[in-house]
């Protein structure tokens, strides 16, 4: 009953994606975890753009109209959430928290590698799982239409979850005399999330502007210097807005407010992030840990002391 009234208020969901929600509504559970977990992984690597990944401005979805752009920020969004789900069913699985997956079944026995041979033991994460359900979760959203659009996000989609699968390592374990390797144990293991996070916005970074081919079935890159796409790589129709001021329309909430840093040089500098505007500086004070000394043998002990700063904000 609760998992019924759950899925059939979690809004925009698709009715193939609600029937996937009734009956899995422990990895529903998992998947909202998740969301907050790469919301603030795109976040940070948005930081010191004048596009931050803002989720304030909600309307029909959580990154709200940005994403009705087909950009390059739509399709990073698009990969990093697909990601994120990835890996929060995976870990789900490991933990045990899933009715429907435990640990990978396929890691049993043993098996070789360059240092020799090895047992398969512990619990390797079942990556090939989380990624078949969250191909059929995310991408049931795309596979109604077959337009441009929907294209672009099912090959960022992709793009996202083969990331996670990228950086699944290898772990063991010693057993043998005193810790000596004669026999070990092994386990596969998911990286740290900001590993994806990193590697994706590497391929923001490089993103490639498609054009839709004659026939409607794929993409040809719009300038012809630049290579075809892998499957790797992400993919975007129309160029970005700059984000400067308040566009509704466009999702950019604009960078008025926005704090920036006097001596960078960079994208979050004062110049970039307030687009020539000028900006406000105010004095505030915060409390810093200062005069630490170090106490033999072990404890550093700090004073308390005001510090004043200058905070640049753009106009």
């Amino acid at each position: 009953g609760s998992s019924r009234v759950m899925c059939d208020n979690v809004p925009g969901l698709v009715s193939r994606q609600r029937q996937l929600c009734h009956r899995h509504p422990d990895v529903m559970r998992a998947i909202g975890l998740g969301v907050a977990e790469w919301t603030a992984e795109c976040q940070h690597q948005f930081r010191q753009h004048r596009w931050n990944c803002n989720t304030l401005d909600r309307d029909h979805s959580l990154f709200g109209r940005v994403l009705l752009r087909s950009s390059r920020e739509s399709a990073f969004v698009y990969a990093i959430s697909s990601a994120g789900v990835v890996f929060a069913i995976t870990r789900a699985c490991s933990q045990g928290e899933l009715k429907s997956c435990s640990c990978d079944p396929k890691k049993k026995g043993t098996a070789k590698d360059s240092k020799g041979t090895f047992d398969w033991g512990g619990c390797s994460d079942n990556i090939d799982y989380g990624i078949k359900f969250a191909r059929a979760f995310v991408d049931a959203k795309e596979r109604k239409g077959k337009d441009a659009r929907a294209l672009m996000n099912l090959h960022n989609n992709r793009a996202g979850r083969k990331a996670v699968k990228r950086f699944l390592k290898q772990e063991c374990k010693c057993h043998g005399v005193s810790g000596s390797c004669t026999l070990r144990t092994c386990w596969l293991a998911m990286a740290d999330f900001r590993k994806t996070g990193d590697y994706l916005w590497r391929k923001y970074n490089g993103a490639i502007q498609v054009v839709m081919n004659q026939d409607g079935t794929g993409f040809t890159v719009a300038n012809k210097r630049f290579k075809k796409p892998t499957k790797n790589d992400l993919v975007y129709f129309e160029n970005s807005p700059d984000y400067c001021i308040r566009d509704r329309d466009a999702g950019s909430p604009g960078t008025a407010g926005r704090v920036c840093n006097l001596t960078s040089r960079g994208m979050d500098s004062c110049e970039v992030m307030c687009c020539g505007r000028g900006y406000d500086t105010s004095r505030v004070t915060r409390m810093t840990k200062c005069e630490c000394k170090f106490h033999w043998c072990c404890a550093v002990r700090c004073q308390d002391c005001l510090e004043a700063l200058d905070v640049h904000t753009c106009k």
